[in-house]
């Protein structure tokens, strides 16, 4: 009888618009981090950015949690739901990080397959977006999710070898001169593509909800 009258509930339509605005702190977040990497002078002013955006997705985490303590009927899953969240909160808090090492060390000068990276990692937060705005239609769009999900993964893939390439090269012109440079190189190199396994989670955890839903 519960399980009768829940499926006659409407139910809470405001986690969707919560995930969307989520997915779009990453964008943005995303975008000033590709900004940061362009180095110069802006680095600083990016780097806030990227902060400020993270703040803002803090912010979403919290009110998607309380609204999951305080509904009744979820569209999916409470645990999904948790997951998703701190999965989509995650990959930003992996962009905040990078850019407080950057700051930490001051850096001004970024190498060209770091640069590439975060090109990577604007597409990737592009098609977190392009998912997540989706779900509120999941069996229409099953199709399409999948189809992003599997995007995400390759594009991490591609990001994975531009990573193993970009450490090798930065040994290779730092070795016998600036050992520091290669540690702090490495760094950067480290987490960015934290970042990336972060939005791979994300794809993971979508595929994970559309075959449970669908």
């Amino acid at each position: 009888m519960l399980s009768w009258f829940q499926a006659m509930m409407p139910k809470e339509e405001k986690f969707f618009h919560l995930f969307k605005a989520h997915a779009q702190t990453l964008v943005e977040g995303a975008s000033a981090l590709r900004d940061v990497l362009k180095g110069g002078d802006g680095v600083p002013a990016a780097c806030a950015r990227v902060v400020a955006h993270e703040n803002a997705a803090d912010e979403i985490t919290r009110e998607v949690l309380t609204a999951v303590r305080r509904t009744f009927i979820t569209p999916f899953d409470r645990s999904d739901i948790k997951d998703l969240t701190t999965s989509l909160d995650d990959a930003i808090d992996q962009m905040q990080k990078t850019a407080k090492v950057i700051t930490l060390f001051e850096l001004r000068e970024f190498e060209d397959p770091m640069r590439e990276m975060a090109d990577i990692i604007v597409e990737a937060a592009l098609l977190t977006r392009e998912a997540v705005g989706l779900l509120d239609k999941m069996r229409q769009n099953a199709h399409r999710l999948n189809e992003l999900t599997e995007h995400i993964t390759q594009i991490e893939d591609r990001s994975d070898a531009i990573y193993d390439a970009g450490r090798k090269a930065l040994f290779l012109a730092h070795r016998n001169s600036d050992p520091m440079a290669f540690v702090v190189g490495v760094d950067i190199y480290s987490h960015l593509e934290k970042v990336m396994d972060r939005f791979e989670d994300v794809a993971n955890r979508i595929s994970g909800i559309v075959i449970e839903q669908v």
